[in-house]
């Protein structure tokens, strides 16, 4: 089937963390006939990534295809999370709709209006799915009334306010115009797309005669054809073969050669195509240096196409070689040579992270859009068998024309019981953060927004967890960069601190169970240096976890008690970065997650101790 203006639509899906995309995206698959109905399909099949499969969140965008009455539907399926906007903002050029997806019982959520306020400013129109309208505590009406308030307040224009309203459950497959309409299938779905998304500009404006050009929205490498770079032709046509060149942002040619693969999406597949035109979405290779944001087009071509311009990362950490004692045993990439050739191959297709090299060239300052997007990266290199020493997470901070300090802000967005809306308050503003609305959410819960610094956040959410039992959502999003709000105090207990190299013994640990909350198992290896558990007070202690019971020949009165611990807390890879302090290093390694001092001998940490206070 060759597409003609009719016969083609590009869509991005956007919605919070959680509502369904995903899960919708897999039974437009399927009732398209994208797939065969004997056809095995993975659940969640746009998730390919193994970290998105295991943390049920999409991390990368992607973009599928399916065809429905003679209509190619390109769809891309875009991250829920603010730490991975950077994703979004880029495709969002390469579509002509969206479809905003909102939970009926939830709404609108923070995610959910800063992707919006992104499509909204691109003149998209938007199409309101309201899904799992089928939940005991789902308020379609509500919700909708939420999303008209919130274009609104993005200052929509009055096409985008007169938008379709459709009702869904993603999980079992139907979509209805009306609440009362049978629920049979997403065929309305379908239908609202083609009818309310206009044909690709490309196609309208006719602008197949005019040279080749593309904008690099997207970035991955194959291991067999190289780079491949994705994005929505806007002008002419394309063959295998042709010769091409990248213009930066600036005009200057960035590289030239010529196309050896053209890939078009059909389904979950990417399809070898001998030509593509202009309005559809494609992957190229035979380019080497270029990269997002690049104009692709022929040599004839001097102009590069306006790139959407892409916030900035407000949040740094530093990676450096794992110079720990157990350094080199469980991992087998380990030098900064290494290292920093993952980190570039990562800033290549992620512009939302920037990488900088530190003076002594062992360390990168890594930065990007939050702790979970940082914390994703540190993972994947884990699991490719790199160790590494990461620093806690700081803010970057900027200044103004007047010299003065300014810190980045977000909006947090948080539901709590109402029995835990005191405790959350409380620690809220104890980080500097303001509240600005309290309104009931219904079933005993409260909606809270706050107006915050993004590093009082540093290690929040962990004790927000503990705090509402669990219970608690908490929704954050970049907001702007604001006056510096002072010193924010940070955790408010010590660590205990291993004093010499060897196996920890349970004997030891059970003694110092009343000293704190131990983080390490009988027999774990430890070193001088490294973390091996929380004091109960604010200050660190040195302890030996190595010291045994005595044996003697005399046996006591009593018969010996075997020793019981208190299983130890082990913490997460984003519990851990956001727990230690300036003067301390997670140690990062494929099997392990360790704690340690920046300095390990006791003298330097006190030598570095007296330097910071003069």
């Amino acid at each position: 089937m060759s597409d003609s203006p009719k016969t083609l639509r590009n869509v991005a899906i956007i919605a919070h963390v959680d509502h369904g995309k995903t899960t919708l995206v897999d039974n437009l698959f399927k009732q398209s006939g994208t797939v065969r109905d004997n056809q095995r399909l993975d659940e969640r099949a746009m998730d390919s990534n193994d970290l998105e499969r295991e943390r049920g969140i999409t991390i990368l965008a992607k973009c599928t295809s399916v065809v429905w009455n003679d209509t190619r539907i390109n769809i891309v399926d875009t991250p829920g999370h603010a730490d991975f906007g950077g994703e979004v903002e880029r495709i969002l050029s390469m579509v002509d709709g969206v479809v905003l997806l909102v939970d009926a019982a939830e709404g609108p959520m923070p995610q959910t209006k800063f992707v919006t306020q992104k499509a909204l400013a691109l003149g998209l129109r938007p199409i309101v799915v309201v899904n799992k309208v089928d939940k005991p505590d789902g308020n379609p009406d509500a919700a909708t009334d939420a999303c008209f308030d919130l274009f609104v307040n993005l200052d929509a224009s009055e096409d985008q306010l007169d938008f379709p309203i459709l009702y869904a459950s993603g999980r079992d497959g139907w979509c209805v115009d009306s609440l009362d309409d049978p629920r049979e299938n997403l065929n309305p779905l379908f239908s609202k797309i083609i009818e309310h998304v206009p044909a690709p500009k490309p196609l309208v404006n006719q602008a197949e005669d005019k040279p080749f050009s593309m904008l690099a929205t997207l970035l991955d490498r194959d291991n067999f054809i190289g780079r491949v770079l994705t994005g929505r032709i806007e002008t002419g046509h394309i063959k295998v073969g042709d010769p091409i060149h990248a213009l930066g942002i600036t005009g200057k040619v960035v590289e030239t050669g010529r196309i050896t693969k053209l890939l078009s999406f059909r389904g979950l597949e990417r399809v070898p195509v001998e030509e593509a035109r202009a309005g559809d979405i494609v992957a190229i290779a035979g380019l080497q240096v270029a990269t997002v944001a690049d104009t692709i087009c022929v040599p004839e071509v001097t102009v590069p196409l306006k790139a959407q311009p892409v916030d900035p990362p407000t949040l740094a950490m530093t990676f450096s070689v794992n110079d720990s004692p157990l350094a080199g045993r469980e991992g087998k990439h380990v030098t900064s040579r290494v290292i920093r050739d993952r980190l570039l191959r990562e800033a290549e297709g992620n512009v939302a992270i920037k990488i900088t090299e530190t003076e002594n060239k062992d360390a990168f300052e890594v930065a990007g859009r939050g702790e979970l997007q940082l914390g994703v990266l540190i993972e994947t290199m884990r699991r490719e068998g790199f160790e590494l020493a990461i620093s806690r997470p700081r803010v970057l901070m900027k200044l103004d024309e007047n010299c003065k300090k300014l810190e980045p802000y977000e909006t947090v967005q948080v539901d709590v019981d109402e029995a835990y809306q005191g405790t959350v308050v409380e620690k809220m503003s104890l980080r500097k953060a303001e509240l600005t609305g309290m309104v009931p959410s219904g079933g005993g819960k409260v909606r809270l927004t706050f107006d915050a610094p993004a590093r009082g956040l540093i290690g929040y959410h962990g004790e927000f967890l503990t705090d509402t039992r669990g219970t608690g959502i908490m929704a954050r999003v970049y907001d702007r960069y604001d006056a510096y709000k002072g010193p924010i105090t940070g955790r408010q207990r010590g660590v205990l601190i291993a004093t010499a190299p060897g196996k920890a013994v349970a004997y030891a640990l059970f003694n110092l169970e009343e000293r704190g909350i131990i983080m390490i198992e009988p027999g774990d290896e430890v070193y001088e240096g490294m973390i091996i558990g929380e004091n109960s007070r604010d200050n660190d202690l040195e302890v030996n976890v190595q010291k045994a019971k005595q044996l003697t020949n005399i046996r006591a009165a009593g018969k010996d008690d075997a020793v019981k611990l208190t299983p130890p807390r082990k913490l997460p890879l984003e519990e851990a970065l956001s727990y230690i302090n300036d003067d301390e290093l997670v140690e990062v390694t494929p099997e392990s997650i360790r704690l340690r001092k920046r300095f390990l001998l006791a003298h330097e940490r006190k030598k570095a101790a007296r330097a910071a206070e003069a």
